[in-house]
């Protein structure tokens, strides 16, 4: 654990200390958070770079694709030279070097529900940047069972959506099946291989995922639990709804465990991260 900052850090993060609502002892906080990011993509991109750039001091990363040209036009982590490289290592290479004192944890492969709750335990925060709803509700019910703090974004064409679920907090603090019960069925919903996407609204809405972050860390602002926060690029509108916890909700009115969890095979069987 890190105690008291060098003359180093001092300079690196002197734009951030310099903030009353930060300070020294807010960029320890910083420094000894331990992140996971899911999904090294259109979202995890930015997320990563500036998590990365404000000395988060260990920042997992979790994701089995590989970097495709299709990618480079949003997921700005990536390199041409890097195509064909697994994403959680591409990306860990641009982190590096922009900030060579950070810890990365690497995970190229498939979350599921092996392995899920052995690589969320040792985070204090949970950052979803995944494209598909099995991965979302998988990440959400885990994060609701083990007490962890969960930032959601989603995106498609010119439009995000980001809110944070902290509803294992209970009242007044809804989950995520607060406002979507249950997954779409397979195929209702777009995804951006067919239905497209701005490459600078990843960006956009991977920004505010980090700035929510932050705040969260610091214990500063006003958080979006209990709200969502909808971004429309072509009319370049932001709209913040309220979202509440629904007191028939079939998961948190009742949550099950761990192992109930592992043995649920409703979605999780079919969770990819793109």
């Amino acid at each position: 654990m890190i105690s008291h900052l060098t003359d180093h850090q001092l300079e690196r993060y002197s734009r951030q200390i310099i903030l009353d609502e930060v300070g020294e002892d807010g960029q320890i906080k910083l420094l000894n958070s331990k992140i996971l990011v899911i999904g090294a993509g259109g979202l995890g991109s930015p997320v990563l770079m500036y998590l990365t750039a404000a000395g988060i001091g260990t920042i997992g990363i979790i994701d089995d694709d590989t970097v495709d040209v299709s990618n480079l036009q949003r997921q700005i982590i990536h390199h041409h030279s890097r195509l064909g490289q697994n994403k959680a290592y591409s990306a860990a290479q641009s982190l590096n070097q922009l900030n060579p004192e950070n810890l990365l944890r690497i995970y190229p492969q498939r979350l599921d529900k092996q392995n899920i709750v052995s690589v969320l335990s040792d985070y204090d925060l949970i950052i979803d940047g995944s494209d598909n709803f099995p991965t979302r509700y998988l990440v959400h019910d885990c994060c609701f069972l083990l007490k962890k703090p969960l930032m959601s974004a989603a995106l498609l064409r010119f439009e995000g959506q980001i809110s944070t679920f902290k509803g294992y907090l209970g009242a007044p603090h809804p989950c995520y099946r607060c406002v979507f019960p249950e997954p779409p069925q397979a195929g209702s919903v777009p995804r951006c291989q067919t239905a497209g996407i701005l490459g600078s609204v990843a960006g956009t809405m991977g920004t505010f995922l980090v700035t929510e972050t932050l705040k969260e860390i610091l214990g500063i602002g006003h958080g979006l639990s209990g709200q969502m926060l909808l971004y429309d690029a072509l009319d370049q509108t932001l709209n913040r709804i309220a979202i509440t916890k629904q007191l028939n909700c079939p998961f948190c009115s009742k949550p099950g465990n761990l192992s109930d969890l592992i043995q649920h095979d409703e979605v999780i069987d079919t969770c990819q991260i793109r």
